[in-house]
């Protein structure tokens, strides 16, 4: 092993859809590091490798681009960290520049881009064996020569499709690349190099243009894209059911066997059994159907599909005020609101940009999840619709599909505001259709659940256990007669905020699990857990599942009420931040927050009231 030799600093970087990423889990095993740049809401991943030769090496895998010419803070930070201006970044050692071999035409262009800098620079070849069934015939060795740069093919999705790119670490290191003239055209230098070295079939995309004349039809490809969510919602009910199950009789003994161990200790027993375990434990059981929602993302978009999905909604998005291109992080919200508003930054427009941060919020993240599954699942009845589908994952369609619907209210609405009479084109790449990498699928599950678990070992535990102390104390009087829950601060604080929500159907238990649910939506499931088990005036009640409580003791206008109320309720206070952070200001924060908290407590007060007169 070169122990002596310095860690190389090397900096991947390759335009959208050219499987970098999972070039870059091949060659650090996943095992990465993931971070915002300073000042910036960018994400910065970086991961470890050892050459063959023994060398150590570090790996940062910039954000995709199309361009050195920047338009948005992503291409930003790859342009300054590859010409070595980035005050944080040192200069990297050497560039490998991933390429989509069946798009050579889009991608070529980015590589002498890249070349003008004059750094050390390897180009990967990536995607190989799908470009040899299509038919396209590269000459590596040509296109190698007319580049001037060393030239390696990948297949990223392969054990070992990454080894003649980890070999060439170990010798491309030192010697800068040959600077070429400035003013030659790029297109034209393009178009030569495909000459040279390219030799397309008469049909490359005969299987692709297959697919698209269907999932791109008018008015099929809705429907399909109609079918394709209801299948996801249909799903996180469905599979995750068994693995919940687990989840919760796990949870159940441990509470159980931990709370034994402390009966001498009767404040701390309740601190564990009646703040921790009931909330966190409650929380923990919607891991499962956050994965499965989850997976479907991933397979979407490492299928090829979710850009198409863009380009068929484009014109009915542009209608209400927003663009095709505001799918993607829309989409990206139904897992959590901060990325898909991050996301945004590819949108060039900035009025169709900050409309889309704006209803970014209304999507159904993943947070929620939790929410609704608990109350669908305490009153909404397992029966069978039409005889195939599930009653229960047919609500969560219809909560999904109103925060949709309602998001293309608000856009319209601001669109009408702001008087935007502008026309519309959408250029964007239709990467090819491939089949998803099942490594990077269960990277990125893996991923997903490991920032869960840190938002319940960290927020989530923080707020329960602060919950539990506004429940506990201070004690009851010697002569109470109600539970001691209802002479504690937490019990003042609900019955305080009573009359302002009493209208909408919720009871001082609903109001307390609303304040912490303002740092984290799914909080207010452990808060719930965590009041009701402090309420329970008996052991057995105490121990009752925190569905069967509620079940119990809420009228069913009070669940819809509620179910309503996070349909649009007010984004977490990381959500805010992150606005603040991406429209630099404060007006647009309040504007966000106003609304949405307006829109939940109408929603709210007509679902209850409506129920009420119904029922």
């Amino acid at each position: 092993m070169n122990a002596a030799a310095p860690a190389l600093h090397i900096a991947l970087v390759g335009n959208p859809n050219c499987g970098k990423t999972a070039l870059f889990n091949r060659l650090t095993g996943g095992r990465a590091k993931v971070a915002n740049y300073a000042g910036v809401t960018v994400e910065r991943k970086e991961g470890r490798l050892l050459t063959p030769a023994g060398r150590a090496a570090r790996v940062l895998d910039l954000p995709g681009a199309y361009s050195l010419d920047a338009t948005s803070p992503d291409e930003m930070i790859t342009r300054d960290i590859c010409a070595g201006r980035h005050a944080d970044e040192a200069a990297p050692d050497l560039i490998v520049c991933v390429l989509d071999a069946t798009n050579l035409r889009l991608h070529l262009r980015f590589v002498l881009e890249l070349k003008r800098l004059g750094r050390p620079m390897v180009v990967a070849l990536n995607m190989m064996d799908v470009a040899r069934k299509r038919g396209i015939d590269i000459d590596v060795d040509a296109l190698q020569a007319a580049l001037d740069l060393p030239i390696v093919t990948t297949v990223a999705v392969k054990q070992g499709g990454a080894a003649d790119l980890l070999a060439q670490l170990d010798v491309q290191v030192a010697q800068p690349s040959a600077a070429p003239d400035p003013t030659v055209d790029l297109h034209a230098q393009v178009r030569s190099l495909l000459a040279a070295a390219v030799k397309m079939p008469r049909a490359t995309s005969i299987i692709d243009d297959g697919i698209d004349a269907v999932v791109l039809h008018r008015v099929g490809g809705l429907a399909i894209l109609a079918a394709v969510m209801f299948l996801i919602f249909q799903a996180v009910f469905s599979w995750a059911a068994p693995l919940q199950d687990a989840v919760a009789a796990t949870v159940a003994i441990c509470g159980d066997w931990v709370g034994g161990l402390l009966t001498s200790m009767p404040l701390l027993q309740s601190l564990v059994t009646h703040g921790i375990f009931a909330g966190l434990g409650t929380v923990l059981e919607f891991l499962p159907q956050i994965l499965v929602l989850f997976l479907f993302i991933l397979l979407l978009e490492e299928s090829g599909y979710l850009p198409r999905a863009a380009f068929l909604l484009d014109t009915l998005m542009f209608r209400v005020g927003l663009t095709g291109r505001a799918f993607i992080p829309l989409l990206s919200s139904f897992a959590c609101a901060i990325p898909g508003i991050m996301a945004t930054r590819s949108i060039a427009d900035p009025r169709d940009r900050l409309t889309t941060i704006l209803v970014a919020p209304l999507m159904t993240c993943s947070a929620r999840l939790p929410v609704y599954t608990l109350l669908i699942a305490a009153f909404i009845p397992r029966h069978d619709v039409l005889g195939v589908f599930n009653l229960q994952g047919v609500v969560l369609f219809v909560l999904y599909f109103a925060g949709i619907a309602s998001a293309l209210v608000v856009a319209w609405v601001i669109k009408r505001l702001r008087r935007d009479r502008s026309e519309h084109t959408l250029l964007m790449e239709l990467p090819s259709y491939r089949v998803p990498d099942p490594r990077s699928i269960l990277l990125g599950l893996w991923e997903r659940a490991l920032i869960f678990l840190h938002r319940v070992g960290g927020i989530l535990l923080s707020l329960t256990v602060l919950l539990w102390f506004l429940s506990s104390f201070p004690a009851p009087p010697p002569d109470a007669s109600l539970p001691p829950i209802d002479y504690s601060l937490a019990g003042q604080i609900g019955r305080w905020m009573d009359p302002v929500f009493a209208p909408i159907g919720f009871n001082w238990q609903i109001c307390v699990a609303l304040i912490p649910g303002l740092a984290a939506r799914e909080v207010a499931v452990s808060s719930l857990a965590t009041v009701y088990a402090l309420s329970a005036t008996s052991e057995e009640a105490a121990a009752a599942a925190l569905g069967t409580a509620i079940a119990a003791q809420w009228s069913l206008a009070t669940a819809l009420s509620l179910l309503a109320w996070y349909v649009f309720a007010p984004q977490c206070m990381s959500t805010l931040a992150v606005i603040r952070r991406e429209t630099n200001s404060w007006r647009n924060v309040w504007i966000a927050a106003g609304y949405l908290f307006a829109l939940a407590y109408l929603a709210s007060l007509l679902v209850y009231q409506l129920t009420v007169a119904l029922t």
